[in-house]
């Protein structure tokens, strides 16, 4: 898979949405390595995420108003394209449906937010002044690529063709294996240098690391206690 994360019809960000972001800051920042921060010159001053110096996602906090109550706790991925418009309707076409038409986000780019043909959801993004991902390859905790489990894996990769106009070259769609799997739903795969801590890191209680079978045992899910996961897989050398 090449790594082009970032890139137009790519996947180019994340904003994880919890209820225990300074929890959810601690887990990560051990585990991952990330570092959160006050972005002081957002005029949110939101926190943002960041691995050596790159910024690589946002926090919400889902106590803040705007969420209706009840909302659990996710991480928000946006794909990037050339115009929202176009691709929300080419979307709907191929059988999405739309949970939050196109709106500015001031002028940092235009957003919306859709539940796609399988049912996972996710939100497209078309930049204007901030552009996303921008990390050199192979950066140890950086974003590695994206990856949708689901039981229809073909129709889910045909429908985001359809879509950008292009295949998503840094995701991969993979079939759900046993009765007992996850709704469908991205997830992102991040590169360390040392899987073994990531494992270790149920140990304390605080988190818990399983080996998924629909990806080989190639990777493990690191997932906190709210339910936040990630794939996590040794950085190529």
């Amino acid at each position: 898979m090449t790594t082009r994360l970032g890139s137009e019809n790519e996947f180019c960000w994340m904003d994880l949405k919890t209820r225990d972001p300074g929890g959810t800051a601690a887990l990560l920042s051990k585990t991952l390595g990330w570092r959160f921060a006050v972005d002081e010159k957002d005029w949110r001053k939101a926190t943002r995420i960041s691995v050596d110096g790159h910024p690589i996602g946002g926090v919400s906090d889902l106590a803040n108003p705007v969420y209706p109550p009840g909302t659990p706790a996710h991480i928000a991925f946006y794909l990037a394209v050339d115009d929202i418009d176009r691709r929300v309707e080419a979307a709907t076409a191929h059988g999405a449906r739309l949970v939050v038409p196109p709106f500015d986000a001031g002028d940092q780019g235009r957003i919306a937010t859709l539940i796609d043909p399988v049912g996972a959801a996710f939100s497209l993004w078309q930049r204007h002044h901030f552009p996303g991902w921008r990390f050199p390859p192979n950066l140890a905790g950086s974003p590695h690529g994206m990856v949708l489990a689901c039981d229809q894996p073909d129709e889910a990769r045909h429908f985001y063709e359809g879509t950008t106009g292009s295949p998503l070259l840094c995701a991969d769609f993979i079939a759900t294996v046993g009765p007992g799997a996850s709704a469908p739903r991205w997830e992102l795969v991040v590169a360390v240098d040392d899987l073994d801590s990531v494992v270790r890191a149920h140990d304390d209680g605080q988190a818990s690391a399983t080996w998924p079978e629909e990806t080989g045992g190639r990777v493990a899910r690191w997932s906190s206690p709210e339910g936040l996961s990630f794939l996590v897989r040794r950085k190529e050398q």
